[in-house]
């Protein structure tokens, strides 16, 4: 077994641009769930409509990036209000379900032969972010320490994709200190309570829904600038639970929760992927038990035994309390 090759590409993997996007649209999911007590089941739509919004701009209409961003949030808005304007009047289960039907909706919609002329179809878009590598200001080269290396490319969209998740933290946490933001812990707290002082608690739930939607499409629109395509498939619900997974490891309502949730969440998984591979190819694992292409359902296999034994013994995660667990779903 080769540790040093699996623990390199652990690091690679919790430090590279997938886990910064995907950071990004846990934050969106931390004010949601972990500050308000919103059930968003569907915020993989939310970074849906964000990519698309970058990737059709680009290469369908032949706008700016800059003009794809703006577009992308602005989807974003329009899914969130569509959403929450008729689902936050009623109990918390209506926008559960209503948020993961959105997703599974979307997606669909997106891969259909009517949408293909602007989406691609089930073939999706590439190559819409060729602006944003051209401003790369970091010579060809291949940076990094120990194994964990990085070309110049790659280099530049993790830079990108963290600092704009620094940039949200802070921005996170001056709004969950302000009074705007002890409003939606209360609102997590006891509703009642918080209508009973004169705030309309359904006003605070759509911004919520809002602000927390539009985090969740810049990391879809990250994700895709990243990748440098974008596939509806690859925005199915698991997606989302995938969200929450690394935002209740890191810790629900904590400001840096869904950063060390994701970092871990990819290192993990790297770490499980890479040591049964190698020994399938050692035969420390038999083939009659395990085989290679049966090694990527096998690794959330056992990821998800550990976020069963989290929830029996912390359920608050590493930096959360078990009082953020609790919700007034009303």
């Amino acid at each position: 077994m080769d540790w040093t090759t699996v623990f390199s590409d652990a690091i690679r993997a919790g430090l590279g641009p997938v886990a910064a996007c995907y950071a990004l649209a846990a934050i969106g999911l931390n004010l949601h769930f972990g500050y308000t007590g919103l059930l968003n089941f569907g915020q993989v739509a939310f970074m849906l409509v964000g990519a698309y919004g970058v990737a059709a701009s680009v290469s369908t209409f032949g706008l700016s990036l800059v003009a794809g961003v703006l577009i992308g949030l602005a989807c974003s808005v329009v899914l969130a209000l569509l959403l929450g304007l008729p689902a936050l009047r009623l109990r918390a289960e209506y926008l559960a379900i209503s948020t993961i039907a959105a997703g599974e909706i979307l997606r669909l919609f997106y891969r259909s032969s009517w949408a293909e002329p602007v989406t691609g179809g089930v073939f999706g878009l590439q190559r819409f972010a060729t602006a944003f590598y051209q401003a790369n200001p970091i010579p060809r080269d291949t940076y990094g320490f120990w194994l964990v290396q990085f070309n110049s490319r790659d280099l530049w969209a993790l830079a990108v994709a963290w600092a704009v998740v620094l940039v949200l933290c802070v921005v996170l946490a001056v709004l969950v200190r302000s009074p705007w933001g002890r409003v939606l812990r209360s609102i997590r707290e006891d509703e009642d309570a918080v209508r009973s002082l004169g705030k309309s608690v359904y006003s605070y739930k759509l911004q919520s829904l809002v602000l927390g939607g539009a985090i969740g499409a810049m990391g879809g629109m990250m994700l895709a600038i990243s990748t440098q395509s974008v596939n509806p498939d690859s925005y199915d619900p698991v997606v989302t639970f995938f969200l929450y997974t690394l935002l209740v490891l890191g810790g629900a309502g904590r400001v840096l929760g869904p950063v060390i949730g994701s970092i871990l969440f990819w290192a993990v998984l790297t770490i499980v992927d890479s040591t049964l591979r190698q020994a399938i190819t050692a035969g420390h694992i038999p083939e009659t038990l395990l085989t290679a292409p049966e090694v990527g359902a096998a690794r959330f296999a056992l990821v998800g035994l550990g976020l069963m034994l989290l929830m029996i013994f912390r359920p608050q995660g590493l930096l959360g309390s078990r009082r953020e667990m609790l919700l007034d779903a009303r």
